[in-house]
């Protein structure tokens, strides 16, 4: 509780967000980067949604995990990505635990069907997620099934963290964050389905990135 007033005391600023995507595009080229974690450019061809996730998780027997990231989809009629809704991600446990770490998440949505949630209204995306992300952090995990998975995650973390917890969280739509960051208030519907947001350098600079080759490792 105590957190969550204080980061609610900090106002937001467009020039921050724009920061936080351009952070996000940084964080991805590096993944991109690294022949035995980056996603493969196919599959991000394939790809009907993406979300990007930049979380610090820190705690001694109660742990806390924060941050944010952006959502975007795919034009079913043009293949081209929309621009950016911000996402929140809270989660506290409790539990023997000890660490801090810090991730870096992309998480595909490869069905039309599936990304469809990013725009529901009371939309939540919690447990679902976490099933399928790669302990090891190199990229999918064996427990994805090969049969044209709906969902696939890829992640690149750094420090230590370990323990067993009770946990409870999600990553839900930031409506204060959209709102400061195209100047009025649009639904996730308004910004990845009806393009009503206006794209700016940064979320050109996070386009760019995504639709870029990765680099892979010399044979």
């Amino acid at each position: 509780m105590v957190l969550g007033v204080a980061g609610s005391a900090f106002a937001l600023d467009k020039a921050e967000l724009d920061q936080r995507i351009r952070s996000i595009t940084g964080k991805f080229a590096v993944l991109q980067a690294k022949p035995d974690k980056a996603i493969p450019a196919e599959t991000l061809r394939k790809a009907q949604g993406i979300i990007l996730l930049d979380r610090t998780k820190a705690g001694f027997i109660f742990g806390y995990q924060g941050g944010g990231g952006v959502a975007m989809l795919r034009d079913p009629n043009t293949g081209e990505w929309s621009t950016p809704a911000f996402l929140a991600a809270r989660e506290a446990s409790l539990g023997f635990q000890a660490g801090r770490q810090q991730s870096f998440i992309v998480i595909l949505l490869m069905k039309d069907n599936l990304t469809r949630v990013l725009t529901d209204p009371t939309y939540e995306l919690g447990g679902e997620a976490r099933g399928t992300a790669d302990s090891s952090t190199r990229g999918v995990s064996a427990s994805v099934s090969t049969k044209e998975p709906s969902l696939l995650v890829f992640d690149h973390r750094q420090g230590l963290y370990g323990g067993v917890a009770t946990k409870g969280g999600a990553i839900v739509p930031d409506h204060e964050a959209n709102r400061v960051y195209y100047g009025q208030t649009l639904s996730m519907d308004d910004i990845l389905v009806q393009h009503k947001g206006m794209p700016t350098d940064a979320v050109s600079g996070l386009v760019e990135k995504l639709s870029a080759s990765p680099i892979t490792a010399s044979r």
